[in-house]
């Protein structure tokens, strides 16, 4: 009988790889002149080949599409760092995509901090 495993391989993959990825960003490749890029969420489709990687910015030094452009331009020294530190046939393709829930979710305290500052 087969033992159940709580998630899914899909999922396994994007935690290891969103981890791999975060230590990539610190040791290898240099964002610094982008500004402050988080790692949100990684998705993988369901061959393992191919791969979203949703970023977000913070004391953003450009804009959000000089960012997206440059973040896409590195995806292929991250594939290569993934790639020897990940254990799968293939490396797969990365695609960087900016994900914009956490500039959302600072418009919304700041409205919610007006409303009780106005109360």
């Amino acid at each position: 009988m087969r033992s159940e495993r709580p998630f899914k391989r899909s999922e396994r993959v994007e935690n290891e790889i969103q981890q791999i990825l975060g230590e990539i960003q610190t040791q290898y490749v240099d964002l610094s002149d982008l500004g402050f890029i988080t790692i949100t969420h990684v998705k993988i489709s369901p061959d393992l080949k191919n791969l979203k990687v949703f970023y977000s910015v913070l004391k953003r030094k450009k804009t959000i599409e000089n960012i997206q452009i440059a973040m896409n331009k590195k995806a292929k020294a991250f594939r290569k760092y993934l790639g020897m530190a990940l254990r799968m046939r293939y490396t797969p393709e990365i695609k960087f995509y900016y994900d914009d829930t956490v500039a959302f979710a600072q418009k919304l305290d700041t409205i919610f901090h007006d409303l009780q500052s106005e109360d």
